[in-house]
């Protein structure tokens, strides 16, 4: 029992507990992982359970082999007798040796992305779908997320059986199913779903998997989904022994179908379950945790706890607003040059941020200030294959001998020009000593090439030509803008549907953004001038590979790291919040807890910054501070020596001279409306931008805004922040 000793009281409980349905709501930093590895090795060594009996479930492989390596070094036991993986492999183990009782083979191949592909396009052509209306990925992404909806084929083909796009969808679903029957196959979805129907539909199967594991343990509990729930549910169902960890406060992949339910209510779910609050926290100051704790208990759905740490109060959390979001890259830059005085290392540091698309201006400044950096969980900014995409779209309008450029886009997006139909133009060009597009020119005059392929490069080639002549007429923003346009790069994205695709889309908009920077700074300068800069910053400092650099990264990909010292960057309202949380209370509480998450990523130090004015997506706009910050209140130090300065990046003059330059793209400081001058009451009709009429039925007041409920005549009930929502009285 030594390592028992060094666990404090409440981790301590946790692990003794021994019998029946436990939820350890385990706060950030508060040593989850120890408590269940201490809790394991205390079921073996102390109360005579097998590893056999025990099954402990993860989200990453990565996290099972931690946990069994830490079992091992607390007693000597053979751990490989202990199913512990994620629920898919675990599911696949199941269904190996048991899946001919729900009517498929033992030899089951399991698909892979691109199989998925494979098979997608097999039941479009099947369908005669049109591949501009449906693309492969949005297909693949919609079939994803009704499986982990349990929507099935039939289901959504009758819900939508007046829809002809979505009714085609459903049959597209449908058939895709039947065809994964056929070949005798599962994707990764299906390995959940014919887990649980194997666990339904016999008994046999699940009274032998019920009797042998006596301890369940499931991690990250808060992240589970509909079907993941209900395999847990089913497997413990004999002995009850189910021991849960999670964090109601960290639970932000609803867009992932994670159901926060499942956490709030598994009390009701398993009756007599007892419930073990980890408070205090080993990561962070005092400093920090109040930040965190003020921020959380705004929130109406979690389990209250409030976190406490015995080490010293530490430096304050401290906010800086900047005036210009160019700005707010270079002053992180400054900061850092100065903690790295103060003697940190770069690999000490980390850049949070909303959405991938905000690294770049941090990018550029790190940069130009010679600061290495790496972006986690992502591409950097001009490594991203959208971005390289229209970069060689620019390089081959400026520059039509660039054989390199014109071979990426000749067929970007898919214009049905193949690979032998390239190879016979460069044959074609390289007898005559010419460029690759002189061939494209020529196209009628080669013979080997099929009449199809001359007709599926025309459009290609009177679009360049198109574009060649614009270049001299128009200006850089307005001209990328244009090139982004009338190649359908955007337009192919929009019809693939996917959040993948969507982010895409972001990173091409943004790099609108770099043009209008560089037209700002060099108002008399080419596409030539501005290839010349993009070069030279894409190219800057690639054979890097230090470790010492400093981590960037969106809070996604944050959860479960630690930093001593954390930028909270572009705090900002529609940022962060993002802004299509101002619509539901449930994704405005989901935003909260990612802030949460982002503050108990520090440990030492936290700075947080927002800009006045940001350019994003090629345009610059007013902002407004994230209402986060009113709620973190006096636990944030303001710096406001920032205001008495001139901007860092840029003289607050010339600042003024760009916001005039691109007066058409700014938009006006949009204005919170005083609640107070909103004469509204129960019963109140009103209308939404968005969701149409409906009538108020619940008015809550919050600090000073109100939070009302709406029926919308064909929306249902959304929950609104009266201050932001764009609502009017009818």
């Amino acid at each position: 029992m030594d390592y028992i000793k060094g666990l404090n009281d409440r981790q301590k409980e946790a692990v003794l507990h021994t019998e029946g349905p436990l939820l350890i709501m385990a706060g950030a930093g508060s040593g989850k992982t120890r408590v269940v590895t201490h809790k394991i090795a205390h079921l073996i060594d102390h109360k005579g359970v097998s590893p056999y009996e025990i099954l402990a479930i993860t989200f990453t492989n990565k996290a099972a082999n931690e946990m069994k390596e830490r079992v091992a070094n607390l007693i000597a036991v053979d751990v490989d007798k202990m199913w512990m993986g994620t629920f898919h492999s675990i599911c696949v183990r199941m269904l190996r040796r048991d899946i001919e009782k729900i009517g498929y083979d033992k030899n089951f191949s399991i698909y892979d992305r691109d199989d998925q592909k494979t098979l997608i396009k097999e039941c479009m052509k099947e369908l005669n779908l049109d591949k501009e209306m449906y693309k492969e990925n949005g297909l693949l992404a919609k079939i994803g997320e009704l499986k982990n909806t349990q929507v099935t084929p039939d289901e959504y083909i009758n819900d939508n059986y007046g829809d002809f796009r979505e009714r085609n969808i459903g049959e597209a679903y449908a058939l895709y199913q039947k065809k994964l029957r056929f070949y005798n196959a599962l994707d990764f979805d299906d390995l959940l779903i014919k887990g649980v129907e194997l666990l339904k539909t016999s008994p046999q199967v699940l009274k032998r998997y019920q009797e042998r594991f006596k301890h369940i343990f499931v991690d990250e509990y808060q992240d589970t989904n509909k079907v993941q729930y209900q395999f847990v549910k089913l497997l413990s169902g004999y002995h009850n022994n189910i021991c849960v960890v999670g964090d109601s406060d960290q639970a932000i992949y609803s867009w992932r179908h994670a159901d926060i339910t499942n956490i709030l209510e598994f009390e009701k779910d398993f009756p007599g379950a007892k419930v073990i609050l980890l408070e205090q926290n080993y990561r962070s100051t005092e400093a920090i945790l109040k930040v965190a704790n003020q921020v959380i208990q705004k929130n109406t759905q979690r389990k209250h706890k409030n976190l406490w740490t015995d080490k010293n109060e530490g430096s304050s959390a401290v906010y800086t607003p900047l005036d210009y979001s160019e700005g707010e890259a270079f002053f992180v830059a400054k900061k850092i040059h100065h903690l790295m005085y103060k003697g940190y290392k770069l690999k000490d540091i980390a850049i949070l941020y909303r959405t991938n698309v905000q690294s770049r201006p941090f990018e550029e400044a790190f940069m130009a200030e010679e600061l290495p950096y790496k972006v986690i969980g992502g591409l950097k900014f001009y490594d991203r294959r959208e971005v390289k995409d229209i970069i060689a779209y620019l390089k081959f309008i400026q520059n039509p001998n660039d054989n390199i450029a014109l071979k990426r886009i000749i067929n970007t997006p898919k214009r049905g020009i193949g690979k032998a139909t390239i190879e016979k133009m460069e044959a074609y060009a390289e007898e005559r000593n010419e460029s690759l597009y002189s061939a494209v020119l020529d196209r009628e005059k080669i013979d080997v090439l099929s009449s199809r392929a001359k007709n599926s490069i025309s459009p290609f080639a009177d679009s360049m030509n198109i574009l060649m002549a614009k270049k001299e007429l128009m200006g850089i923003k307005e001209f990328i803008k244009e090139t982004m346009e009338s190649t359908g790069y955007i337009a192919d994205l929009e019809k693939e549907g996917t959040i993948e695709a969507r982010t895409r889309i972001e990173n091409i908009k943004d790099f609108l953004s770099v043009a209008l920077i560089f037209e700002q700074k060099n108002p008399e300068s080419t596409l030539e001038d501005f290839l010349a800069s993009v070069s030279l910053l894409s190219d800057v400092d690639k054979t890097v590979e230090d470790d010492n650099v400093i981590s960037m990264m969106t809070v996604h990909s944050a959860k479960g790291l630690e930093f001593p010292v954390v930028f909270l960057v572009g705090m900002e309202e529609g940022l962060f919040p993002i802004s299509r949380a101002m619509d539901s209370l449930e994704e405005l509480e989901e935003e909260r807890r990612l802030c949460y998450v982002a503050v108990t990523r520090a440990e030492e130090q936290l700075f947080i910054t927002s800009a006045k004015a940001r350019t994003l997506y090629g345009r610059t706009d007013y902002t407004i501070p994230s209402s986060f910050l009113d709620e973190m209140g006096d636990t944030l130090e303001i710096d406001k020596s920032e205001e008495k300065k001139k901007e860092i990046a840029k003289d607050p003059l010339e600042v003024k001279r760009s916001m005039e330059y691109n007066k058409d793209n700014f938009i006006p400081k949009p204005i919170r409306k005083k609640t107070s001058d909103v004469p509204i009451s129960v019963g109140t009709k009103v209308k939404h931008e968005k969701f149409g009429n409906g009538m108020i039925v619940s008015i809550e007041e919050v600090n000073d805004d109100k939070k009302v409920r709406i029926a919308f005549d064909g929306g249902g009930l959304k929950t609104l922040m009266l201050s932001m929502a764009p609502l009017t009285i009818i």
